[in-house]
C-alpha cells in the first residue's frame, strides 16, 4: 500500500514538503495550530487539519495514529518539539522525523524515539557551498553518513573513453550508475531540437560523450578524487 506520510507544523518549510509530497501522488495530513496556515495550505490539500500536536487525543482524534511517517517539522519550541516527537511514537507512527535546530536538541530527540533527524538550513548551506567550491557538481544526495549519489559533469580525461577502459570503481571506487547524454532530435514541429537521453546502467561498453553528465555512486572520501579529475 502506499504510504500515508503527516506533516506537523506548517511552517515555510513544513508547507513545502507537503506539497511536495501531495504532488508525487502521496496522502498527506498537514497539521497545525495556527488556522491561518491551514486556511491557507487547506485551499490545495485534503487534509488540513487545525490541531495542538501536543494533545495526543487531538492526534489520534485527526488519524495520526495510520500514518506511516511523520515529520515534525518545527524546531521551536523544543520542549513542544520532544513532546510532539514522543507522542507520535506511542500512537503507533512508524517513522517519527523531526526538523532540529543544534545538536543538543538531536540527542534530545533521538533519545525519545526520533527515528532520523534533519537540519534544513545546515544541509542546504553544507549543498550551496559544494556547488560554490565544485561547479561541475550539479547536485549531491546523501544516502548515508558515507555514501552520495552525485550528478557532475563528465571530466574531459574521460571523454572519448569506454567505462571498462577507465576502470572508475577499481581506481576511484565509485560506480558509474547512469550517464546523461544531449542528443539531436527533431521535434514534433519538424525542427530540430536538443534532448537529454538518460542510460540507466551503463554496460562496461558504454563511451563517455563530450557534454555528458555523469551519476556516480561513492564513498564521499572517493568522490573528492573525482573533483580533482
Amino acid at each position: 500500500m502506499p504510504k500515508i506520510f503527516a506533516v506537523v507544523g506548517l511552517g515555510t518549510f513544513g508547507s513545502a514538503v507537503a506539497m511536495e509530497l501531495a504532488t508525487r501522488g502521496y496522502e498527506v495530513f498537514a497539521c497545525d495550530r495556527d488556522p491561518d496556515k491551514i486556511e491557507e495550505i487547506g485551499i490545495m490539500l485534503a487534509n488540513a487539519v487545525e490541531l495542538d500536536a501536543t494533545d495526543e487525543k487531538a492526534l489520534r482524534d485527526a488519524g495520526l495514529d495510520e500514518v506511516d511517517t511523520a515529520l515534525v517539522s518545527f524546531g521551536e519550541p523544543i520542549a513542544d518539539s520532544l513532546l510532539v516527537t514522543m507522542l507520535l511514537k506511542e500512537i503507533g507512527v512508524r517513522e517519527v522525523v523531526v526538523k532540529v535546530t543544534d545538536e543538543r536538541h538531536s540527542k534530545l530527540v533521538k533519545r525519545i524515539g526520533a527515528d532520523r533527524v534533519i537540519y534544513p538550513e545546515r544541509d542546504m548551506a553544507s549543498r550551496l557551498v559544494e556547488n560554490l567550491l565544485s561547479p561541475h557538481i550539479f547536485d549531491m544526495i546523501e544516502l548515508s553518513a558515507d555514501y552520495s549519489v552525485v550528478e557532475l559533469a563528465a571530466p574531459k580525461k574521460m571523454i572519448g573513453k569506454k567505462l571498462i577502459d577507465l576502470n572508475l570503481r577499481k581506481r576511484y571506487g565509485v560506480s558509474v550508475i547512469a550517464i546523461k547524454s544531449k542528443v539531436g532530435v527533431v521535434n514534433k514541429k519538424g525542427m530540430p531540437d536538443i534532448e537529454e537521453k538518460i542510460n540507466i546502467a551503463p554496460g562496461a561498453d558504454d563511451e563517455i560523450g563530450e557534454g555528458d553528465t555523469l551519476v556516480i555512486l561513492a564513498k564521499d572520501k572517493d568522490i573528492k578524487k573525482i573533483k580533482k579529475l
